[in-house]
């Protein structure tokens, strides 16, 4: 692999300002995925790929064309294009760390921020590795433009290696993941894929195999606003009544802050609103599907249990489906994940199979019919401002992804 140019291309996308937006209705949410997709879209026209396209959401399509005389399954790889609107991607300044050689790093951007072995134990295991940070003052990107880099290189690598065998390859860029909108206008039929891996995975040699299963629920408390110096036996305060709500939420063994592994969640996350209306966006996790159900009955108890104790108040809950667990849907087509396991295994790496305390494109696409396992591409601390990748754990999934397409595209 050209590991030079991996890295260029790289340190090229995070410095395009690709944040989502929530809460946004426009497709994508922000000017800069469609920056980054017209970038792409030039650089796949350049390797030859002549049907790179941007269509109207922003979404970025291409082919690698087969080069095998035979019939064999179309195979798709997918990445996002935007970051996390939890930590600012505005000008991104990567570092590369060449030959790191352990202990801490400290962000130039922003002294405070450090990115510690001891709390970053896989750093220990990358020892005179290329380690790529941002200056503390942003994110980094690398979720999930190190999979964006990854995708890309692979295109190029197999141009480059024509006597390499290969079926027909779908590229396909989204917007808006890290808002729950990643796949909502991608056309599968176009597409027309047996099998897709999204490139969004932390470390090296993982294959996601399990999700949560998710709901969002809008939860609207309805008081009655009125001066307060007459506000006797007519005031409803609904941020009192929110507050009660909140308090019979279980916590212990209930919240992201008690669980680990297969443990699901209640999460309120945001609260906006005053004296006459408060809305509450809450998360609903488990790994069960059906187990959701159990959650959203939590929730109506609170909301019942809260309009007895105040008299006039009102609480409304919408719930809705996010996305499903794809090991549901990966068993429809077991060749994605034992093909993905036996391609690190020809390459001498050892495959292992993770679950996500979160969702991927994946997730949603496996749910549509496409099994979609994600595979890691060498990000770590999305997110965050400590976020970070390793160089090589990149290029070893440019090399990870050609071999298995070249087990896709064997008799």
């Amino acid at each position: 692999m050209n590991r030079q140019r991996l890295l260029q291309r790289f340190l090229r996308y995070v410095q395009i300002d690709t944040t989502a937006r929530s809460g946004v209705e426009s497709y994508p949410s922000s000017p800069g995925q469609l920056e980054l997709g017209r970038v792409l879209v030039e650089e796949l026209r350049q390797l030859g790929l002549g049907d790179a396209r941007q269509d109207g959401h922003g979404i970025v399509t291409a082919t690698i064309p087969s080069n095998v005389d035979r019939e064999v399954p179309v195979v798709a790889l997918f990445a996002h294009l935007d970051t996390s609107p939890e930590t600012s991607g505005a000008g991104v300044k990567p570092q590369v760390i060449e030959n790191y050689q352990g202990g801490d790093l400290v962000l130039p951007g922003d002294s405070s921020r450090v990115i510690r072995p001891d709390e970053h134990p896989e750093l220990k295991e990358l020892i005179g590795r290329t380690i790529i940070t941002s200056d503390g003052t942003t994110l980094l990107g690398a979720d999930d433009k190190a999979g964006v880099a990854a995708i890309v290189e692979v295109a190029a690598w197999l141009v480059e290696h024509p006597e390499v065998p290969r079926g027909p390859v779908r590229l396909c860029f989204t917007c808006d993941e890290e808002v729950g909108r990643g796949v909502v206008y991608v056309d599968l039929k176009e597409l027309g894929a047996q099998a897709g891996y999204t490139l969004d995975g932390q470390g090296a040699d993982a294959i996601d195999v399990e999700t949560f299963s998710a709901d969002l629920a809008m939860v609207t408390i309805r008081g009655a606003n009125i001066h307060p110096g007459i506000a006797k036996g007519r005031m409803v305060n609904a941020l009192r009544v929110a507050a009660d709500f909140l308090a019979r939420l279980p916590f212990d063994g209930a919240s992201p802050e008690t669980t680990e592994d297969r443990q699901g969640f209640l999460h309120p996350y945001e609260v906006q609103g005053g004296v006459g209306e408060v809305k509450i966006q809450t998360l609903l996790r488990d790994f069960q599907t059906p187990a959701l159900e159990r959650w959203a009955a939590i929730l109506k108890q609170a909301a019942a249990d809260s309009m007895a104790a105040f008299s006039g108040s009102r609480i409304d809950l919408d719930i809705r489906p996010q996305y499903r667990n794809m090991a549901e849907g990966l068993a429809r087509e077991p060749r994605a994940v034992a093909y993905a396991q036996r391609a690190l295994e020809r390459l001498g790496r050892k495959p292992r199979l993770t679950i996500v305390r979160g969702g991927t494109d994946g997730s949603r696409l496996t749910e549509m019919g496409l099994p979609t396992p994600n595979l890691a591409c060498g990000q770590h601390w999305p997110h965050s401002p400590l976020e970070w990748a390793c160089l090589e754990e990149m290029a070893g999934a440019v090399q990870w992804v050609v071999e298995l397409l070249g087990l896709w595209a064997q008799p």
